[in-house]
């Protein structure tokens, strides 16, 4: 995709994305809304271009690998672009882009998907760009198993590679994700995610299981899994299974909770780009727990507007004094 200020693949990023672009349709008990930007490469890309923002007369420092449709308007290219973000790694193909729909109710703690519509992504087959294969992180946003092990073989030169997954890959798509698990650093999951990954109830026996490979196919002699795994707890927070240790965050308390639409994507954007460029990051606790200090705050924000419009515009002064506030109310 042509981007406005000329940024081409030659144009080296810090951090690259693999996801969807699409347009959702949410209901909640607060809000609703149509044709909004979203999916999950949008989020995450949103939420690390916050962290790794634009410097005067320099590149973006963060690249998106997708599709879209050719119904993808100009607008909502505008809206990636100026928040800070590389499209040189998205391909405009024929048809249209992908769509979700989906309704919240209650406490909004479960979400149901009342439409799905592939699109231009059933048959997507991502090239990274050259100049993007050695970035300092790379996101393996949800998406097919098979589309994150072929990125991650096109990015041996990564230095921080992670992943995110649901629980439909892990029911119909278990051999591939297993083979995506061993070739990262790091899944960020939900703790039923997880707990059903490994077939185990207890969360810490489920860590284990996956990190030392034995719960994924093949079992340990296969080779083990992720040396780092993120469970994201959402109203209750997160807990990091690190090298260095585990680290337990709360979530940030709020009242305005609108559409949790992307938190979970906002929340690893924001995480791995704090530790962009960072040597030796996933062993530093001090660094980890810095980065989900950012990462939890900027989940809180994207909770509180629909779709991805929360991130788009935040005024830094304001997420400054929220990350401020939350260090505090947890001791740091």
């Amino acid at each position: 995709m042509s981007t406005r200020d000329c940024w081409t693949e030659r144009d080296g990023v810090e951090m690259v994305i693999v996801g969807s672009i699409g347009f959702d349709d949410i209901d909640t008990p607060e809000a609703s809304g149509s044709d909004l930007l979203g999916g999950a490469a949008t989020h995450a890309g949103l939420a690390s271009a916050f962290h790794l923002p634009l410097t005067p007369r320099k590149p973006p420092r963060v690249g998106l690998v997708s599709a879209v449709g050719t119904d993808f308007p100009e607008g909502a290219q505008e809206i990636l672009e100026d928040s800070g973000l590389n499209l040189a790694g998205v391909v405009r193909r024929d048809g249209r882009t992908f769509r979700w729909a989906g309704r919240y109710e209650g406490s909004m703690e479960e979400v149901q998907t009342l439409l799905t519509e592939v699109n231009v992504l059933e048959d997507f087959r991502p090239e990274v760009p050259s100049s993007w294969r050695a970035p300092e992180v790379l996101l393996c946003a949800n998406t097919h198993p098979r589309t994150q092990v072929s990125v991650l073989d096109q990015c041996p030169g990564a230095v921080i590679t992670a992943l995110d997954s649901f629980m439909l890959w892990i029911d119909t798509e278990f051999e591939l994700l297993s083979e995506a698990l061993r070739k990262v650093d790091m899944a960020i999951l939900n703790e039923e995610e997880v707990c059903s990954l490994a077939g185990e109830e207890v969360l810490h026996r489920a860590v284990e299981a996956i990190r030392s490979g034995a719960a994924l196919y093949g079992g340990q002699e296969a080779g083990p899994g992720p040396r780092s795994l993120v469970i994201k707890r959402a109203g209750s927070g997160s807990v990091a299974y690190l090298p260095c240790g585990t680290i337990t965050l709360p979530a940030y308390p709020t009242n305005d909770l609108v559409d949790p639409t992307g938190a979970g994507d906002s929340f690893a954007g924001a995480l791995l780009a704090n530790v962009a460029g960072r040597k030796g990051a996933l062993n530093q606790t001090e660094t980890m727990r810095n980065a989900l200090v950012h990462a939890t705050v900027t989940a809180s924000f994207t909770i509180e507007g629909l779709g991805a419009f929360a991130l788009y515009g935040l005024e830094r002064g304001r997420y400054h004094a929220r990350a401020d506030k939350y260090r505090r109310m947890v001791g740091l």
